[in-house]
């Protein structure tokens, strides 16, 4: 190559390292423009797997609200008198009385039920009382509540019984309307029913001359 192209030693030799120089450096290039696989960012797989671990899918659209969402309405209802298992019962909102007297164990072999009815709705916080022995010339009581229920009736005449009656059998008394007549029936609720006429006198509203009105009409 000297010869032909009339070159100097050093100008030959100077050709000869750039062009290796040159050749080095293409190889370089190609060696690192060869396809690699690129791993995703720390950062966004720490993202996904957070994000992954914590989210509970939510409810899908149209579905029913969950029982802690919408938790059902239920009413208490205190159900005593000739019940297999008085007491203080939680039934569904809507109940009737014959889903009180069911919860309540049933009643009791020989009550009377004459005159009760058992497809009442129930009101919350009210009392069902199933009627217990029958005084001579009385029908059975039948179910008393609160303000609320229907009880038996007796002949024209007949006292009123305190522990059964009804707002409206306690409004016909002398001197009693339908305020007086509530007032009479908290007082059973509270004490658990009257064992003498007497605690009438305990009634706020009723004095001495309107207990005296109402004595000869009533029994506890």
């Amino acid at each position: 190559m000297q010869l032909r192209c009339g070159l100097e030693p050093k100008t030959l030799a100077a050709l000869t390292v750039v062009l290796v120089v040159a050749a080095v450096l293409a190889a370089q290039h190609f060696w690192s423009g060869r396809p690699q696989p690129v791993n995703a960012p720390e950062t966004v797989r720490e993202e996904v797997a957070a994000t992954g671990s914590t989210r509970e899918p939510g409810p899908s659209p149209g579905a029913p609200p969950s029982a802690a969402e919408s938790p059902a309405k239920r009413v208490v209802i205190d159900v005593s008198g000739k019940v297999r298992s008085p007491g203080v019962h939680r039934l569904p909102a809507g109940s009737r009385v014959t889903d009180a007297l069911r919860a309540a164990g049933g009643v009791k072999p020989g009550a009377d039920l004459t005159g009760l009815n058992r497809a009442r709705v129930l009101v919350d916080g009210e009392q069902v009382v199933v009627g217990g022995p029958v005084p001579p010339g009385q029908v059975a009581p039948g179910v008393g509540a609160a303000g609320q229920g229907v009880g038996g009736a007796g002949p024209p005449g007949a006292p009123v019984s305190l522990s059964t009656a009804t707002v409206e059998q306690l409004d016909t008394l002398p001197g009693v309307g339908p305020v007086l007549a509530q007032h009479i029936i908290d007082y059973r609720t509270e004490h658990g029913g009257y064992r003498s006429v007497d605690e009438l006198r305990e009634v706020n509203g009723i004095g001495e001359r309107r207990f005296a009105d109402i004595e000869p009409r009533v029994r506890p």
